[in-house]
């Protein structure tokens, strides 16, 4: 028995490798299927089976890519009416892989197709369950991200994934490990550990939605401090749904070179987006107008869904040497892949060639302090709701990154303003979205919170 998890800093996603006597099962894939060919060659095995746990609204799937190369048989559990062939589960069916044998539990809540897939060895003892979003390491799956269409309320979403936990996982035994979909920082939980594998005895110790008196309290617990999901996430949905270009192929196309001239053409129209991929450090020092950076050293593929928002999107890109194929890559493990290429030389060609620049006044923590009483300024705290709440900078606003194009228009740039999140990745992608709507008179400060904190400015903490 071979068990490997795959697991994806950015998304925060763990798909899984299983396999046993020739034989192999892959659950939840990402959208590049290379390197799970490459674990099958590896161990001398065929694929049987791809197991989707649900369509899943975070990424794009790589089952049908991976389906077509391999063969191997996509399943699905109770409910999921998907636009292609696969085989739908029925609660309590086993599969087997070689010697091993997988079980699956419908757990209807986060979606109503949801299920875990429990996995016994070859003695058939119970040792492990891919619980995909219905149970993360600290957290459950949120519940509102299936009433569009589903006749429930967020409410009895949550009922019906308190039944699913308290009936169907938590009597199974402790020693289990708990295998999830997801881990910290992803957007289908609010609560979720840095861990990516623990036992179900110590998520019953720690896990506050394990350990709620009552179906009404886990409700409220549960649905208590739900932000608005992600714009993109019922279009990725509904390209695991009904199906999307082969990676390959869409690979082929978006690799494409794009000299300044057919740069410059490009980026004249108003339905185009220019991407810069370059790392915070790199963009302040220089740009070019109208940008939006996101930089692929970080939480990149959600930021992009969460602020692009929409899959469509026509996209040029500006990236480090080098890195243009992995920018391509981790956008379409999102959903976007209407990129029309990428500037041969990136933003240096750009600048060598004469055009215009722009920078963002970075400061670090110790100006700022040296600047904090200034009171003519304002101080915006971009992190989550959950962070601010915690601590913050006295005076200072909440406005948070995922509610951008809510509060931009309300900025006055007559007014300096000071911006900060927890390290300086997300309050860079403000700034570069404040100067995009020529907004100037703010100061962007390098390591955000977590470099103020370690200065005398005044914290207002939680009590």
């Amino acid at each position: 028995m071979h068990i490997e998890q795959l697991y994806t800093k950015c998304l925060a996603q763990g798909a899984y490798f299983i396999s046993s006597d020739g034989e192999a099962a892959i659950i939840d894939p990402l959208r590049e299927i290379e390197p799970y060919l490459d674990l099958l060659n590896k161990n001398k095995v065929k694929l049987k089976y791809i197991f989707e746990t649900h369509f899943h609204a975070d990424f794009v799937s790589g089952h049908l890519d991976l389906s077509k190369k391999t063969g191997a048989q996509i399943i699905y559990g109770p409910t999921a009416h998907p636009a292609f062939d696969c085989h739908i589960a029925a609660d309590n069916e086993y599969f087997s892989i070689g010697k091993l044998k997988l079980k699956v539990l419908h757990t209807p809540g986060h979606t109503m197709e949801s299920v875990c897939y429990l996995l016994f060895d070859e003695s058939g003892h119970e040792v492990c369950l891919f619980s995909g979003d219905t149970l993360f390491l600290g957290d459950v799956g949120r519940p509102d991200l299936a009433q569009a269409g589903s006749g429930y309320s967020q409410e009895e979403l949550a009922g019906i994934l308190y039944d699913s936990i308290y009936q169907k996982l938590l009597p199974l035994p402790d020693h289990i490990l708990i295998y999830p979909a997801h881990g910290a920082g992803s957007s289908c939980g609010k609560n979720m550990m840095q861990e990516t594998v623990d036992t179900l005895k110590h998520q019953k110790e720690v896990n506050y939605a394990l350990n709620q008196k009552s179906k009404s309290d886990f409700i409220r617990e549960v649905l208590d401090g739900l932000g608005s999901p992600p714009p993109y996430f019922e279009m990725n949905v509904a390209l695991n749904k009904n199906g999307y270009e082969a990676y390959d192929e869409l690979h082929r196309k978006k690799m494409k070179a794009l000299s300044i001239l057919e740069f410059s053409e490009l980026k004249k129209d108003n339905d185009v987006i220019i991407l810069d991929t370059r790392s915070a450090d790199e963009f302040c020092k220089g740009f070019i107008l109208g940008s939006i950076n996101i930089g692929l050293d970080g939480q990149f593929a959600p930021w992009v869904g969460s602020i692009l928002a929409d899959v469509n999107q026509k996209i040029i890109l500006i990236t480090s040497n080098g890195r243009e194929e992995e920018s391509i890559l981790r956008l379409a493990r999102v959903g976007f892949d209407q990129v029309l290429g990428y500037l041969q030389g990136g933003f240096q060609t750009w600048k060598d060639a004469g055009h215009s620049i722009e920078t963002i006044n970075r400061i670090n923590a110790s100006s700022f302090e040296r600047q904090y009483n200034q009171e003519d300024s304002k101080i915006i705290d971009i992190r989550k709701e959950s962070e601010y709440n915690k601590s913050h900078v006295v005076h200072a606003d909440f406005k948070t990154l995922d509610e951008i194009p809510q509060w931009l228009d309300t900025l006055n740039d007559s007014q300096h303003q000071y911006i900060y999140c927890g390290g300086g990745y997300r309050s860079m992608i403000a700034a570069s979205m404040m100067k995009a709507k020529g907004l100037h008179n703010f100061t962007e400060i390098e390591g955000g919170f977590g470099a103020i904190a370690k200065t005398n400015i005044p914290i207002s903490y939680i009590a």
